[in-house]
């Protein structure tokens, strides 16, 4: 079984730029993607993620993505804390 690689954002964008060309001088959707080295199905769920983006645009996306997660991480937390203050204050241990 191949071992998967991880692209990074940045190199993704650069593939999908490279289809886009290849596609333009003639050749195949499956041929230019296989020629990029990937397959089929992770081309199109690449392009219904980061297609028509940018390299700066996809960091940018990356990292409101993390900060989304910290801020739901810390509402969580904060959302706990308050129903065993209120569980403590009723006196209901």
């Amino acid at each position: 079984m191949a071992r998967r690689k991880a692209h990074t954002s940045e190199e993704i964008v650069a593939k999908l730029r490279q289809v886009e060309v290849l596609v333009g001088q003639g050749k195949s959707v499956a041929e230019a993607v296989r020629s990029i080295g990937v397959t089929e199905p992770s081309y199109y769920r690449w392009r219904s993620e980061y297609g028509g983006l940018k390299v700066d645009q996809v960091k940018r996306l990356k990292e409101l993505e993390r900060e989304n997660a910290r801020l739901r991480k810390a509402v969580s937390d904060l959302t706990l804390e308050k129903v065993i203050l209120k569980e403590a204050a009723s006196g209901k241990w």
